[in-house]
Formats: C-alpha cells, sequence, structure tokens
C-alpha cells in the first residue's frame, strides 16, 4: 500500500513515537531530555545499548515510544545500510501486532540513516492477499519523519522505488493462468500510462514476420500467443545520445516443455518473468523520479509447455539474427526468448544493454540465495558502478568469467550452437549462448537464486522479490549524479 509520509520538525502530542538510536553516536541518552522518562527506564535504555538491535516500547504517558537501538556491527556503509532496512522490518511487525494507525519517527544520530530505514519500513509493509477471502488489514496508514534536512523530494523518490518493487512483486505472484503473455502486456500498458513511460505490444503475427524463432518456438506448445513488448521513457532533458536497454525474460509460467520439470516446487515456476517484472518496476521507477536519462525496456513473453506442436529436443531452430539452434533441452527456453530480444536491441545502437533472468539453476547452486550471478562484457568503470549500486541496495552481484573457452561448450555439429553445454558451468555457458546475439556492451543478471523467496525473510514477505528494481534504479541514479 502507499503510505502517507510527511516530514515535521517537532512531534505531535498523541501520536506513537518510534525513535531510533544508532550506537556510537554522542548524547544517547542526553537526547531523551523532553520525553519524561523516569531515571530507571534511561538506565534500562543505556543497559541495552550495547545490543546489536533491540527494541522495545515503553507506555509513556498517552502514548507509546517505540525504542530502537541499533549497532554499528561494520565500518562499511552498505553493511550498515542494510541492518537500518532489517532493523526497520523488526518495528514493523511489532507496530503491527500493536495496531498502530500513525507513528512518528525520529533518528537521533545522522539523518542519511532515515533513508535506509524508512525503505525497510515500507519494503516490509508489502503482503500479496489478492485471492484472500478474508483480508488482514493493516492499520497503519501514516508515516510522519522528525527532520530539519529530509527534503519531500526524497521522501517521495524513496516510495516511488518501493511502489515499484512492489509492481513487480505483484506480477511475480500472479498464477500463470491469469498472467498469460496478454495480459502481462496489457498490465504493462497500464503501468505505462500511469508512470508516463510508453508501450509498444507486438502480436503473433507481427513477431511471426519478424521470424523471431527462439519467442515462437517456446510459444508452440501453448494455447495462449506470446507477446514481444518494447517499454520507452524519452524525457527530452535525457542527457545520454544512446539508450540503455533493459531486457527480461518473461516466461510467464515453465513447465519445462517436452524436457519437463519435476513436479516438486512447479507452482514457483510463475516467477519465472521476474526479469520481466523487474525492467517493469525499474521503467515505473525511472519514470516516476523524472530521471533523465532515455531508457528501453524489452520484454519477450510467453509461457512454456508440452501441448500442441510443442518444439522438441533435437529441433534446430532459427533466430531472428539467422543464427541455427539446435535444442539439446527444451526447458532452457530462457536463454531461446532473450536471444531475440539481445537480437532485436542492436537496432537502438545502445550505450549499453542489462539483461535480468531467471536463467540457471547452476547460478543457485553456485551461490545460493544470498546474490545475483553477474556477466560483464563493458568497461570498468561500468562495472564498479553496478558492483556498487548492488551494494548499496544489497542486491549484490557476483561476477562470473565470460572466457572464450567456454564457448566450445556450445558448439553443435549440426547448427550454429546448441543451446546448453553440459553439467559444468551451466550459469555460464547460458550467458555465453545470450552474448553471441550482441555487438553491443553486455551485462546479464542471472537472478535464479534470488528472484523468489519461498520462506520470507526480514523485509522481503513471501514470493516475489521484486530483485533488480532497487538495483537499476540506484545504478541509473548514480550515473546521473555523476
Amino acid at each position: 500500500m502507499t503510505y502517507k509520509i510527511k516530514i515535521v520538525k517537532t512531534r505531535s502530542k498523541n501520536t506513537s513515537q518510534v525513535v531510533v538510536l544508532f550506537q556510537n553516536e554522542e548524547k544517547i541518552i542526553e537526547d531523551f531530555g523532553d520525553y519524561h522518562f523516569s531515571d530507571i527506564e534511561k538506565e534500562y535504555i543505556a543497559n541495552n545499548v550495547e545490543k546489536e538491535i533491540f527494541l522495545f516500547y515503553l507506555q509513556n504517558l498517552q502514548k507509546k515510544v517505540y525504542i530502537q537501538v541499533i549497532s554499528k556491527k561494520s565500518d562499511e556503509e552498505h553493511k550498515n545500510k542494510e541492518e537500518y532496512r532489517i532493523a526497520a522490518s523488526q518495528l514493523f511487525k511489532l507496530i503491527k501486532k500493536e495496531k498502530e494507525e500513525k507513528i512518528e519517527i525520529q533518528v537521533l544520530g545522522k539523518n542519511n540513516k532515515v533513508i535506509s530505514y524508512l525503505e525497510g519500513l515500507l519494503l516490509s509493509a508489502y503482503s500479496f492477499d489478492k485471492y484472500k477471502t478474508k483480508k488482514k488489514e493493516l492499520n497503519l496508514k501514516a508515516i510522519n519523519l522528525i527532520s530539519k534536512t529530509i527534503s519531500n523530494a526524497t521522501v517521495e523518490e524513496i516510495m516511488n522505488i518501493v511502489d515499484s518493487v512492489n509492481i513487480a512483486r505483484d506480477l511475480i505472484n500472479e498464477p500463470g493462468s491469469v498472467l498469460t503473455a496478454e495480459e502481462l502486456s496489457k498490465r504493462i500498458v497500464e503501468v505505462g500510462k500511469e508512470a508516463g513511460f510508453t508501450t509498444d505490444v507486438l502480436n503473433k503475427s507481427k513477431i511471426e514476420s519478424l521470424k523471431m524463432g527462439g519467442l515462437l518456438a517456446v510459444n508452440y506448445g501453448s494455447i495462449d500467443p506470446p507477446t514481444f513488448n518494447i517499454l520507452e521513457w524519452k524525457p527530452k532533458n535525457a542527457i545520454n545520445k544512446k539508450p540503455i536497454v533493459f531486457v527480461g525474460k518473461g516466461v510467464v509460467f515453465d513447465t519445462g516443455g517436452i524436457s519437463l520439470k519435476p513436479p516438486s516446487n512447479m507452482d514457483e515456476m510463475k516467477s519465472d518473468m521476474s526479469g520481466a517484472a523487474a525492467v517493469v518496476g525499474t521503467l515505473n521507477a525511472i519514470s516516476k523520479n523524472k530521471i533523465p536519462v532515455h531508457v528501453i525496456g524489452l520484454i519477450p513473453a510467453t509461457d512454456n509447455r508440452p501441448g500442441q506442436n510443442a518444439y522438441y529436443p533435437g529441433d534446430i531452430i532459427k533466430m531472428f539474427d539467422g543464427t541455427t539452434v539446435e535444442v539439446l533441452n527444451t526447458d532452457a527456453e530462457g536463454r531461446m526468448i532473450l536471444a531475440d530480444a539481445l537480437a532485436y536491441a542492436k537496432k537502438y545502437k545502445p550505450e549499453l544493454v542489462i539483461n535480468l533472468a531467471t536463467l540457471t539453476g547452476s547460478a543457485v547452486m553456485a551461490i545460493g540465495e544470498f546474490g545475483t550471478v553477474a556477466f560483464m562484457k563493458t568497461e570498468e568503470k561500468v562495472k564498479n558502478e553496478l558492483q556498487k549500486a548492488g551494494d548499496d541496495t544489497y542486491e549484490r552481484l557476483v561476477e562470473f568469467p565470460l572466457w572464450e573457452e567456454y564457448a566450445e561448450l556450445i558448439k553443435s555439429d549440426i547448427a550454429d550452437v546448441k543451446n546448453i553445454g553440459g553439467r559444468e558451468a551451466g550459469a555460464i555457458t547460458a550467458a555465453k549462448f545470450l552474448e553471441r546475439f550482441t555487438d553491443y556492451d553486455f551485462v546479464h543478471l542471472d537472478i535464479a537464486g534470488t528472484a523468489y523467496n519461498s520462506k520470507g525473510s526480514n523485509y522481503n514477505a513471501k514470493g516475489g522479490t521484486g530483485i533488480g528494481v532497487r538495483l537499476l534504479s540506484e545504478f541509473i541514479k548514480n550515473r546521473i549524479e555523476e
């Protein structure tokens, strides 16, 4: 939900207070002078300052005062920012339990910590209850920030980014029977109208005329037609002459096709369009925040089923750019539809293309759910900017190599290339397959381990995480500021 957030200078009388203390700041206890705490209460607070994250509340006159102590665990700023987000998620659980309708947040210490704290609080408020007949309404409707330095523009920027993450989360969490490729396109158009970016939806006949063989092949097994979506934000004051292009995998449900997946956890395959959701969310954030940069989003969309005239292992598919692909596994469908989109991106002569996809189980096996596997065929400056944005948002990147030797693993005896290598280095050979369809600076992010959270943690509820939206928004923002 969207909150009403207001910047105020002084505390109100009847609103529950949230006082956040950051360890190692001076005058921690002295700052409580006008809260009317007793000496015993002050001593209680002082004795718990050393704890890493400590949260409680005191009934102070006619309202509650929530006290949160957050220790500085690291000298690395990005790790401290994540601690603030986690701390805020703990606060959210408590104020939800206490059914608070309005809170006021005052951070004793440096105000830049409020930004990450507010972000964590808002991210924690998400839930996907669209299909529940009995919904648990959230009491909290308004948040006041006591600050002399944070601007309303900064708060609005944070809210737009969190709303964009939630747009992505909603798309990911929709059942595959609801979110067909055509329905995804319809929702992208609606988001674009609200945010200010344009959307051009190519239907099946247009895709056939363009000879996008990869997208069409994956769609052969479905009764629902594919779509190819072109999103664009091009403000008059854009500072880049060549666009930055985001490409997102839009497999709205993945059964594996003829190479059928095991049934265990197949329900989570509705999340196989998380790359597409991230692109939609990122375009929404950039547009809503009116960032002066020309960006384009490309989203090939279809489901992958074993019915109808589904493509087989052993088939030879001719792609959009004329490349022939030997299909050895129909469950390696993401790279098939992305290859067409990446080849199509050449027409824009882009400054940079960033691809996001839940592409391989190999990426999950390599680094688990704690980061995104990244492949970067671009200059060091861009690599460093992406790594920094990943650290600052805690959507961290781990770079893997794109050495030429890996291309040998996907050479085909009967076509130009085959769509899988062997058991070894699966995430890398998938990236090498995609790289073949590029002639520009290229970054591929394999978000298979981070896009969907089956248990829920901290500020991420169970389900889609919206990974990539905050990362790319931060990356673009930093480039503009530089």
